[in-house]
This record gives C-alpha cells, sequence and structure tokens, in this order.
C-alpha cells in the first residue's frame, strides 16, 4: 500500500530519543489506531506512534476509554505496528489490564511486545504506579509514563479536569512525575496542565515530557490524529489545546458524495474504469448467447 520513500528513515529508538532531548529537539507523536492511519503518520515524519486508548471512542465508537478491552487493543497495535518502519511505537495499556498488580501489568507488557509488535507500553498514574513501571522496565520493556489529567481515572477525578492549577496540586503532578522518573520511564505524557507549571516540571526531570494541553515548556507533543486532522462531523467538542491541521471529514464527505452521484447518473465507471474485450470474442459471445 503506497510507495515506500526513496530515502527511508533510520529507526527511532530509545537511544535516538534520549539524543533528541539531550541537544533540545522537540520530540513530535502521534496517535494511529490502524494501518492507514499509522501509514500517514510514519510517512509524516512522527518520532513516535502511540497506539492510545482514545481508539475506543475515536475508531470504535464507544463513550470513554475505560470501555475497551485488551483484546481490541492488542488487534490495533498489531495494525499499526504493520505500517510503522521508522516511528517508535508505543501501545496503551487499557484500563483493568495493568492496575491489579505489577505481576499482572508485566503480563500485559509482554503481549504487547509479542503479539501486539509494540515497541514500549504506556500506562497512567503517578507514585502509586512506581513499582508497576520499575517490574516492567526491569524485564526490558521502555514503559512511557502519564501524570496530570489521567483519563482512565476521570470518576475519580471529577471528570476531565485541569490538573496542577494550585501550588499543592501542582507539587503532586511534580511528585508523581519524579516517582516515575525513578522508576525507569524513559519519558512521559504530561496532560491539562498549566504551561507554566509544565514547564517547571520539565526543568526539573531529566527524561522528556510529552505535552498535551501542558503548553509549548515541554520536551515534545502529542494530538490524537482525528482531532488534529478534522476527521470528525462539524459540532464535535474538540478540548481547548487541540488545533484543526485539515479537514478530512469535508474532503471524504466530498469525495463520497461525488460518487453517490455519478453512479446515480451512470457517469461512473467511465469507458476508462472498465477492462476491454477483443470485438471478435464480443461478437462470438454475443452469438452464442443468443438462445441461451
Amino acid at each position: 500500500m503506497g510507495t515506500p520513500p526513496t530515502n527511508p528513515r533510520k529507526k527511532v529508538t530509545i537511544g535516538t530519543l534520549r539524543a533528541m532531548h539531550k541537544r533540545g529537539e522537540p520530540i513530535t507523536m502521534i496517535t494511529a489506531h490502524d494501518f492507514p492511519s499509522a501509514h500517514v503518520a510514519d510517512a509524516a515524519g512522527m518520532d513516535m506512534v502511540l497506539v492510545g486508548d482514545s481508539l475506543a471512542m475515536v475508531a470504535l465508537g464507544m463513550e470513554d476509554t475505560s470501555e475497551v478491552l485488551l483484546e481490541e487493543m492488542l488487534l490495533h497495535c498489531r495494525s499499526v505496528a504493520r505500517a510503522t518502519r521508522a516511528a517508535f511505537t508505543v501501545g496503551d495499556l487499557p484500563m483493568g489490564s495493568y492496575e491489579i498488580a505489577p505481576e499482572q501489568a508485566l503480563e500485559t507488557a509482554i503481549r504487547f511486545v509479542k503479539e501486539g509488535r509494540m515497541q514500549g507500553v504506556k500506562l497512567e498514574g503517578g507514585k502509586e504506579m512506581a513499582p508497576t513501571i520499575a517490574k516492567i522496565t526491569q524485564a526490558g520493556i521502555p514503559v512511557l509514563g502519564h501524570v496530570g489529567l489521567t483519563p482512565q481515572r476521570q470518576n475519580a477525578l471529577g471528570g476531565f479536569r485541569v490538573q496542577g492549577k494550585t501550588s499543592d496540586g501542582a507539587m503532586k503532578v511534580l511528585e508523581d512525575a519524579l516517582a516515575i522518573q525513578e522508576a525507569g520511564c524513559f519519558a512521559m505524557v504530561l496532560e491539562a496542565v498549566p504551561a507554566e507549571v509544565a514547564s517547571i516540571i520539565t526543568e526539573k526531570l531529566s527524561v522528556p515530557t510529552i505535552g498535551i494541553g501542558a503548553g509549548n515548556g515541554c520536551s515534545g507533543q502529542v494530538l490524537v490524529q482525528v482531532d488534529m486532522t478534522g476527521n470528525f462531523p462539524p459540532g464535535r467538542f474538540l478540548p481547548k489545546f487541540v488545533k484543526k491541521y485539515g479537514d478530512v471529514w469535508s474532503e471524504s464527505l466530498r469525495a463520497i458524495e461525488t460518487y453517490r452521484d455519478e453512479v446515480k447518473s451512470r457517469q461512473y465507471p467511465a469507458p476508462e474504469h472498465t477492462y476491454p474485450i477483443p470485438k471478435d470474442q464480443l461478437e462470438a459471445f454475443a452469438e452464442t448467447v443468443k438462445d441461451v
């Protein structure tokens, strides 16, 4: 599907990401949930591709991320892995697959690597998840942490609310970030945190922060691909931090409506879209079927 690039990029590794962070080069990350979305993300030069549990909503039509199952995530991970050649791939551990015990989390992470063909995993949580992160990283599986707003815990947080808006709240986010860094995360997502707080936290850490709704002072940024490409109908709610870079919905709608109209009017398929048959063979066929 598609033509391989003439000058393929070098594979992004943990070492690549560390080198980028050391020299202050922003790290780009985007979500993907299937072969086409991963293919375009990789071709566009993304450093990291995240198979986020946001696919529960944008790909499977669920109400929130808590519904998606482990087997569903693994299916989407495999689809994404088939398309990515250069980007570093990370799979999101779904709610219920890692919280019970570090051993459960390690077992799930192993499945993401072996069955999902991911190169790393992401999980939500701060200090309380440090033993779990340590268990996974000690087994040789890279972990991307996630602090600040943790969507899988939205019910406990009172909904999708900005975190770290008070001095005490900001300190809690920092303490969480330091704890998961110590546990072995190679980087962490900072979600829905005031930009100034995120900048201070980033400065205090020795690993990269990937911001989403956390301002420009993070070490990199991530967005949900469906959101930023505009692949949704008009009127859908978007978080404040999303910038719409395209209008895939309108272009797809225009193309499909045009196809519908041309089929109805018999403009499509035109002669150039059909296969020829030699005239003598057509005449012979027509003669044969006369009495059928």
